[in-house]
């Protein structure tokens, strides 16, 4: 059975504390084309790095493919990554969260804290996340006052 996605390709970056999760996340979707930017290792890194590899290799793939950023509590990563104009990155912890991220901020980045959240609850925000599309409407406006 394959994952359902609305993108058709994934970008995914961790820092250390991420990379195990990172390494789940990719075997248990391996139907989905994701592009793994690292690290690969549990060797300490900085997660800014890593949050600004992936804005800016998905930045030409807009809007047909997503990232998703994975570090301790998944905050780094987003305030890193929402510095760019043109990322809106969502810190979930929960499908609810997941989902209005898509339908009324038309999220294009899903961060995670691997610290916070066991694989299952991450598998389901994933999947939530790349099913739901963006409801447009009286929300689009709202999104548009988001770019810099």
């Amino acid at each position: 059975m394959s994952t359902k996605s609305l993108f058709k390709k994934i970008f995914i970056a961790s820092d250390h504390a991420g990379v195990e999760l990172k390494r789940h996340l990719i075997e248990r979707f391996s139907d989905l084309n994701f592009v793994d930017l690292g690290t690969h290792s549990g060797d300490s890194v900085d997660y800014p790095d890593y949050a600004k590899r992936l804005c800016e290799e998905l930045e030409p793939h807009l809007p047909e493919a997503c990232g998703v950023l994975i570090c301790g509590s998944g905050q780094g990563m987003a305030m890193r990554a929402n510095r760019y104009p043109f990322i809106r990155a969502a810190l979930c912890w929960n499908t609810e969260v997941a989902r209005l991220s898509r339908e009324h901020n038309d999220a294009n980045v899903l961060c995670m804290g691997a610290r916070l959240m066991d694989n299952q609850t991450a598998e389901k925000i994933l999947e939530v996340f790349l099913a739901t599309q963006f409801s447009g409407g009286r929300h689009a406006g709202r999104v548009d006052k988001l770019r810099c």
